[in-house]
């Protein structure tokens, strides 16, 4: 089969590599039927991931139809169209059956693309599929499902559900790229009072108003004084969701929100960021960080499949499976061509 894989800091291929086999009786193999490419990608592209081996099948968010399992897999079956979820969960560890599944100890937690070969790929070995794989609801298209795998989950749960947003809040989130529109899209459940998106790209932020943001600033419009002084009492954000991954973006969150405010960061860092102490000590602050645990998939899939959940617009840029190469590039440039998430369908 073929398949993106990495091969140490800025080097990927798409090429021919083994079709992959059931190693252990939780298997499933998935026949890929469409995949996206995530920001957690260009950071292991970047080698901020040092985990990753080279050679590894790069990917973690696909949806399918499932070709084999193994003899221990109970429900799913050949034939099933699934969301692959991009975390794996053994079920059976003390995480695990606290629903915290991105920490698990049994050989699961974020490995699809990370510690195993992932789904950018014709097929996917996925282990755990009783746990790691979803059935989809008749009516979900592989499109919108898609979305599911990972960015609506992981901004639900990390920016929005730790963030704690409420009736009434201010909600700042910094990074209007994929992960900040499905933190705006899901902060729009709890029905805050405002919320506002700072980004560095105009397109994003036009993107940021379309999924309900209220206000939108550029970087440059957005010291963190003006920002506070958008909140109903000028004292600042109840809620600052760092959707970016760098210094600076975290930074601005710390000085956003008000005290006794909520910061919830998101992205994926590659740096060290500063924590000014000093400044915070005294402000009551609660800082949140996570890998996502995907608790809340069959949630947001019932919501999906009853239309409540409106993902349509995310994503922006579509292509054939053996397009992968030219998708990481427009993916890779998505401040010049406007991309969110891409789609990659098999022909």
């Amino acid at each position: 089969m073929k398949a993106l894989t990495y091969h140490g800091p800025g080097r990927r291929t798409w090429g021919g590599v083994p079709d992959p086999v059931l190693r252990d009786a939780e298997d499933a193999i998935v026949r890929v039927d469409a995949v996206t490419i995530c920001g957690t990608d260009l950071h292991i592209l970047k080698g901020d991931v040092p985990e990753v081996a080279e050679g590894r099948v790069l990917g973690h968010e696909a949806v399918g139809t499932v070709t084999e399992t193994g003899p221990g897999v109970r429900t799913v079956k050949a034939g099933d169209r699934v969301l692959v979820s991009c975390i794996s969960a053994c079920g059976r560890c003390a995480y695990c059956r606290a629903a915290a599944y991105g920490q698990c100890t049994g050989g699961g937690g974020w490995i699809l693309g990370h510690l195993v070969d992932g789904c950018q790929a014709e097929y996917v070995r996925t282990p755990f599929a009783d746990n790691s794989l979803h059935r989809l609801p008749e009516g979900v298209t592989d499109e919108a499902a898609l979305l599911l795998a990972d960015i609506l989950p992981t901004s639900y749960e990390v920016g929005v559900h730790n963030g704690r947003v409420g009736p009434g809040d201010t909600v700042v989130v910094v990074g209007a790229g994929p992960i900040g529109l499905a933190a705006i899209l899901t902060a729009r459940l709890y029905s805050p009072a405002r919320i506002i998106a700072v980004d560095l790209a105009q397109a994003r932020l036009d993107a940021a108003k379309r999924f309900g943001a209220d206000t939108t600033l550029t970087v440059a419009d957005a010291p963190p004084e003006a920002v506070r002084a958008l909140s109903g009492d000028g004292l600042g954000a109840d809620v600052a969701i760092e959707a970016v991954g760098v210094p600076e973006s975290f930074e601005l969150c710390t000085r956003v929100v008000r005290p006794g405010g909520r910061v919830a960061n998101v992205g994926v860092h590659g740096k060290p960021a500063l924590l000014h102490l000093e400044e915070l000590w005294i402000r009551n602050l609660t800082i949140t960080t996570g890998l996502v645990d995907t608790h809340s998939t069959p949630l947001l899939l019932d919501m999906l499949a009853a239309g409540r959940l409106d993902v349509a617009g995310l994503v922006t840029h579509r292509f054939g499976l053996d397009e992968m190469q030219d998708a990481y590039d427009v993916f890779a440039d998505a401040g010049e061509n406007g991309a969110l998430k891409v789609a990659l369908f098999r022909a």
